[in-house]
């Protein structure tokens, strides 16, 4: 099953196409009571950042219909303290760990990059490029082409494992920006990160969240995730990673045949810590029901309304 499973992100090999999402799974110890971890096919990890950092201010989440608001505001112990407190933790696990980074100006990507480059335990980068909730307004280097690609060939010029660009889905083009991104050296693209939205208290006539804006995830956005990623798809020729309200078997194959290489499960795993690995196990049967032999087979096999069934 493992290599009917199997797929590339550049030259990363994973055993499976289920990927966690950053900030949705800790730093991975933290749901090893759960489940074998290594059934994964790679764990990304919470956003690391240059320095520490306390995060937003509560409230931080907010339930919504079908969905959940965060403006969590990127805590963590920042590069240093995550090289020396929690990564020893992940050296046991066989699966592949993502170390999902984030600066708070272009030059930090860089740094970033350049102190990851030679960290045993470390197998990608993915760069958050779009996390709406850090700052006031947000910060999304991703929202411009320009910008996205100064940003991956700076990365690109100091680290030479794979690389991948988290994009957001607050854009016109995505396309043109997941293009900006491979040109720039991306390995792959992981798409959407979260919509920006906000909640309202109306008895007390103010925003739920201090920043006012937050970012949107959970089922509410997956058929508007499931797009984007069809249009990312045909836009590059690197692999894409869905991202977007995938809570099932059923969900994470849709994006495959929308063009997805890989998918990562989110907000998902704070109401069933189980289906990522659920996930895991059904695709095999999920890939019989459409005559397909590898998952390799199904990427980007939608059909058409005019073929015969």
């Amino acid at each position: 099953m493992t290599d009917r499973l199997a797929v590339d992100i550049g030259a990363l090999r994973l055993a499976n196409p289920v990927m966690t999402a950053s900030g949705t799974f800790g730093q991975a110890t933290e749901l090893e009571a759960f489940f074998d971890l290594n059934r994964l096919g790679a764990i990304v990890v919470k956003t690391i950042t240059p320095h520490a950092r306390a995060g937003n201010a509560p409230p931080r989440t907010h339930e919504t219909a079908a969905g959940m608001l965060n403006s969590i505001g990127l805590p963590g112990p920042g590069i240093e303290g995550f090289i020396a407190d929690e990564l020893p933790r992940m050296a046991p696990l066989d699966v592949p760990v993502v170390i999902n980074v984030a600066g708070e100006n272009e030059g930090q990507f860089t740094d970033l990059a350049r102190r990851l480059a030679d960290v045993p335990g470390v197998a990608a980068i993915e760069v958050n490029l779009s996390c709406p909730n850090v700052t006031e307004g947000g910060v999304n280097y991703a929202q411009d082409a320009a910008v996205t690609h100064r940003i991956l060939a700076s990365m690109r010029a100091v680290y030479d494992r794979p690389l991948i660009a988290k994009l957001t889905p607050n854009v016109a083009d995505v396309g043109a920006i997941a293009r900006a991104a491979e040109e720039g050296g991306a390995d792959a693209v992981s798409l959407v990160n979260t919509f920006l939205g906000m909640a309202i208290d109306w008895r007390r006539r103010r925003s739920v969240f201090r920043n006012v804006v937050a970012g949107l995830s959970g089922p509410a956005i997956k058929p508007l995730a499931l797009h984007l990623v069809h249009v990312a798809a045909r836009a590059v020729s690197i692999p894409v990673i869905g991202i977007g309200g995938i809570s099932t078997p059923e969900d994470a194959i849709e994006f495959i045949l929308a063009g997805a290489t890989a998918i990562q499960v989110g907000t998902a795993t704070f109401f069933d810590p189980l289906a990522a690995p659920r996930i895991v196990e059904r695709l095999p049967s999920l890939l019989d029901a459409i005559g397909a032999e590898t998952i390799r087979d199904a990427i980007g096999a939608l059909r058409g309304h005019e073929e015969a069934e």
